[in-house]
Parts: C-alpha cells; sequence; structure tokens
C-alpha cells in the first residue's frame, strides 16, 4: 500500500467531502480517503498495482475540483 497526500481546490463543504471520498472510494484498490477541508487535502491509501495515481486524481476532477500538481 501507499499514501499519498493530494492538494485539492474547490473544496468547501461537507457534500464536498461526500462526493470525492465516494467516488475515490469505490476505486478499486482504493483502502482508505480521508478529505480535510481546512487543509484542503485529500489523504489516499492505495494500491499501486490496482490503481494509478493518475486514475484518482482524475477521479477527483471529474466531481468538478482541481488537484494540484
Amino acid at each position: 500500500m501507499e499514501q499519498i497526500i493530494l492538494q485539492v481546490q474547490g473544496m468547501s463543504c461537507g457534500s464536498c467531502v461526500n462526493s470525492i471520498e465516494g467516488s475515490v472510494g469505490n476505486l478499486n484498490g482504493i483502502k482508505s480517503v480521508k478529505v480535510n477541508l481546512n487543509d484542503g487535502t485529500v489523504d489516499v491509501e492505495y494500491d499501486p498495482n490496482t490503481v494509478s495515481l493518475e486514475e484518482i486524481k482524475n477521479e477527483i476532477e471529474d466531481q468538478g475540483y482541481n488537484v494540484a500538481a
């Protein structure tokens, strides 16, 4: 398992948290997803053999948020 903390812009409320945690959490290979609104971060623990970092970023961006490089 690998863990990464992504900087995500555009999150502002509980609905944002539910949207990201739900969509990313549904990807195969995701062990945990935790959104921190105050810091603007998404902490993801995942299996890189099953899901790529790019797929995780794309899933967040598909929800309408911007992932910093």
